[in-house]
């Protein structure tokens, strides 16, 4: 398997709902000789969405990653593929999924164009700096407007989009595409399944001087990014030649200074062949990265490790998944150096050594075995004991720990119990796998009401979750109503002074802290613990307890035992005894403190903020906006578009329980609506205190020792 990592693509298909990401994943499985039938979404039969739950629905659920090959100008490509979910409670498997790929299709629907997910997933890619080329779906819609996407994508997402194609027709007269650079026509015979399925011929006379006019500009966009295209430029624009004008796009998509777009029918099998020769010309190979950078956890040191297989061994654990023919499989990206099945390998984050007993080359669900990895592949590794999401794994002799990844906290929540005692056992083993495999699902129990308590990114998430506990783990399940995860919050500073003493007989237990508490700085979320205490009143050895202490406490606030999201500690002074203080003593007066302190220091409930987007057609816009005031919604923007009109709106999680279901109502389901978390706002007073009564948290006065 030792090739040339200059024909590696590592890319990833990325998109808002129904733009047709799964169905151009399985034309390019098609096209490069993977599969010999086209799976299609809506008959449940993609080979991408495999799972029973992503068959049913006609939604990608969980990434799903396979390996195929294209040839371009005489070479083979190998292409690993990633194709994503769409809908905003899968989050989770893009961010990770764009982690670890070198590029990525951003697909657009021609009738939607960028809705607000399109932001969202524009954003993670741009967080990893990975770099994007545009496909622009479903031509041969309704309503389809190739240029309109264009306009808003510069507009909407502020990207540099440069059209590399041109669409010949639209709706149902969309024919093919004419190659800007080439400035040749593709005709499409959508009844063929061959593999060329398209007749390459001159642009047609009427498209002449729009194709020749959006030709300047893809020239003129490739010469501002290369100075000596720029003096040829000036001097006569057409003799820069084709494979310069490539070679200077190829450059600046990269370097994410231009984003080329091209357009298509997946559904119609047009296009997908110009989308997978436009991968291997504008996209990075592992080489054109950067090469990767991380800390060395012996010293702290960073750390760069080239792509190459010379080089030690490092990789990226990205996705954790449970098969019931292999066990639990980690899928890794592997940066450098390589490694041969059966070898050992250093965890860095649990500082253990781990057995990669086998290594797997993925295609959707189905595993086919492989001798070893090498540096700039994907692929899935079993035998592992304690490997989690976001791990790094390196050769032994050089440890390095690789930038991670974040994860949004879970907004909603959902008590369960078992139908039956039989099924308590295998309710903790299922819940276990699911949340190691997915790091937005929690599961908590509720120490005061016993009740175990799963929480996720949104009630399709947690829909889901509940039916694979029934079909997988075969855990019949009672569920509760959803709850909001509320956060707690202090609006104001006090000083407090803590004393604990316990005498009881033998060595007793003493700790004396003076603490300034108050809200964090803007921007810092978790404790920001500050040590002012001169002349060793407190020894050296007990500020951790102190800091570790007040960070525990912070799982439970004292209004309703919410977590408190950010605050800061200063320790200003205190005192110790010779004999009776420890570490245990200190910490103890640290929770005592923050029980006691934190009342007086103007606390208050934050509730999470959803961002909404509703799309209506205008008969039906007041009843959509009477709606929203009645949710508590912000409006924050008005538009229209085509015949429909565009609300944006703020508006709180806690009130758009089932909103879906009244949306259609109102609008005899012709509006439609996607939201995305926005932020954390401060509860108002009355709702607070239902919230608070609702908790049945008894706050002060339950002080642990």
């Amino acid at each position: 398997m030792a090739r040339d990592l200059k024909f590696t693509r590592n890319i990833g298909i990325m998109a808002h709902i129904d733009a047709g990401k799964t169905t151009t994943s399985e034309r390019i499985l098609f096209y490069t000789g993977k599969t010999h039938k086209i799976g299609e979404v809506h008959e449940g039969g993609a080979t991408m969405d495999w799972m029973v739950q992503e068959q049913e629905r006609g939604i990608t659920i969980t990434s799903a990653a396979t390996t195929a090959f294209w040839k371009y100008d005489g070479n083979n490509y190998q292409i690993n593929l990633i194709d994503t979910p769409g809908h905003v409670d899968f989050t989770v498997e893009v961010e990770r999924s764009l982690r670890v790929l070198d590029g990525t299709v951003a697909t657009f629907c021609a009738v939607g164009r960028v809705q607000p997910q399109s932001e969202t997933v524009w954003r993670q890619a741009d967080k990893y700096r990975v770099p994007k080329i545009a496909y622009v779906n479903k031509m041969d819609r309704v309503g389809a407007d190739f240029l309109a996407v264009v306009a808003e994508m510069k507009e909407k997402l502020g990207a540099n989009a440069v059209p590399i194609c041109l669409p010949i027709g639209a709706e149902d007269k969309f024919q093919g595409i004419v190659d800007l650079i080439a400035m040749k026509g593709y005709f499409y015979d959508q009844e063929s399944k061959e593999l060329v399925n398209y007749e390459v011929r001159d642009v047609p006379e009427n498209m002449l001087a729009e194709c020749e006019e959006w030709r300047a500009k893809l020239v003129e966009a490739a010469a501002e990014y290369d100075d000596t295209l720029m003096e040829k430029f000036f001097d006569d624009p057409d003799s820069i030649s084709s494979e310069e004008i490539i070679a200077a796009l190829r450059k600046a998509t990269i370097d994410m200074a231009i984003v080329p777009i091209c357009c298509g029918s997946s559904f119609k099998n047009k296009g997908v062949q110009f989308l997978l020769d436009a991968v291997m010309r504008y996209l990075p190979s592992p080489l054109d990265k950067k090469s990767v950078e991380g800390t060395n956890p012996t010293n702290n040191n960073v750390e760069v490790r080239p792509s190459s297989v010379k080089e030690p061994f490092c990789a990226l654990v990205f996705k954790i998944a449970t098969d019931p023919f292999v066990g639990r499989l980690a899928f890794m990206r592997a940066y450098s150096g390589k490694l041969e099945s059966g070898s050992y390998v250093l965890n860095t984050r649990s500082g253990k050594k781990e057995r990669i007993s086998r290594l797997f080359q993925m295609h959707s669900n189905k595993q086919n075995p492989i001798e070893f990895v090498e540096a700039g592949d994907i692929c899935a590794a079993v035998g592992f004991k304690e490997l989690r999401t976001g791990d790094t794994i390196c050769v032994e002799t050089h440890p390095i720990v690789l930038e991670s990844m974040t994860f949004p906290d879970p907004v909603i929540g959902l008590a369960v119990e078992p139908k039956t005692q039989k099924d308590l056992d295998k309710l903790g083993i299922a819940l276990g796998k699911l949340a190691e495999e997915d790091p937005t699902f929690t599961v908590k129990a509720d120490h005061e009401t016993g009740q175990t308590v799963i929480s996720g990114m949104g009630e399709l998430h947690l829909d889901i979750i509940v039916d694979r506990l029934r079909r997988e783990f075969g855990v019949e399940i009672n569920q509760g109503a959803p709850q909001v995860n509320y956060k707690e919050a202090i609006r104001s500073t006090v000083q407090h002074r803590e004393v604990f003493k316990k005498q009881t007989g033998g060595r007793g237990k003493f700790a004396d802290i003076i603490v300034e508490i108050g809200p964090a700085d803007e921007g810092v979320v978790g404790l920001q613990f500050i040590d002012e205490v001169k002349g060793g009143n407190v020894p050296k050895e007990f500020i951790p307890a102190v800091e570790k202490g007040f960070k525990s406490a912070m799982a439970n606030g004292v209004l309703a035992g919410y977590e408190v999201t950010s605050m800061k500690v200063k320790l200003k002074d205190g005192s110790f005894h010779p004999v009776d203080s420890d570490a245990l003593s200190f910490e103890i007066a640290a929770r005592q403190a923050f029980r006691k302190a934190l009342p007086k220091a103007t606390p208050v409930i934050m509730e999470p903020i959803m961002s909404l987007e509703v799309v209506t057609p205008e008969d039906y816009m007041g009843d959509v906006i009477g709606d929203l005031n009645k949710r508590r919604g912000q409006i924050t923007s008005m538009d229209s578009k085509a015949n429909a009109r565009i609300v944006k709106a703020n508006v709180p999680l806690a009130e758009q329980f089932g909103y879906v279901t009244i949306l259609r109502t109102i609008s005899s389901g012709r509006a439609t609506s996607t939201m995305t978390f926005s932020h954390y706002a401060e509860l108002p007073g009355s709702l607070a205190k239902d919230v608070i009564e609702k908790s049945g948290h008894k706050g002060l006065g339950d002080d642990e020792e």
